[in-house]
């Protein structure tokens, strides 16, 4: 008697358990939360992105800040929100990419931090020779901006987060 109880309740944890383990018996509450836990991830936060470029160990972090927050209108435009394009980059068709494709009229991302993968991957093409933040300054402003003002705007963008740093 008590070796069939035993096995009955062997077999019984066996079935509970595997029915925990399994993807089937979540609950939709506990799998939203799973999903929003794992996204914090992917949440953006300009900290996140500060953060991520040191990681990534981008040359001139501060001057790749200061394009996002230009080139995103301080992380408020449309194709930031809606391609996860950080950079106002085009589909790369000559060097390796993290991209999707196109969606008006910019390359889209899966997440943000494709954009700045891509960012990377973009730099260690055109930009692995030059050695000084003058020389990447004068790159991006004779191949990257369109705006003729926008090395003189990204500089300025750089010393505003500079005071805002030192007031902290």
């Amino acid at each position: 008697f008590f070796g069939g109880l035993i096995l009955l309740t062997i077999t019984a944890s066996v079935i509970i358990l595997n029915r925990v383990n399994d993807i089937r018996y979540i609950s939709e509450e506990t799998k939203t939360l799973i999903i929003k836990e794992n996204d914090t991830e992917r949440v953006f936060t300009p900290e996140k992105l500060k953060a991520y470029l040191l990681e990534l160990n981008l040359r001139f972090p501060h001057i790749v800040y200061a394009q996002a927050q230009l080139e995103t209108g301080e992380f408020k435009s449309n194709i930031f929100k809606t391609n996860n394009n950080l950079f106002g980059m085009k589909e790369a068709t000559s060097r390796p990419t993290t991209n999707k494709g196109t969606e008006n009229g910019h390359a889209y991302y899966e997440d943000w931090r494709q954009s700045v993968v891509d960012y990377a991957f973009f730099s260690a093409t055109y930009l692995s020779n030059i050695k000084t933040e003058d020389e990447y300054f004068q790159y991006l402003g004779a191949n990257y901006a369109e705006d003729p003002k926008y090395v003189e705007k990204l500089k300025e963008k750089i010393r505003e987060n500079l005071l805002e740093m030192s007031k902290k």
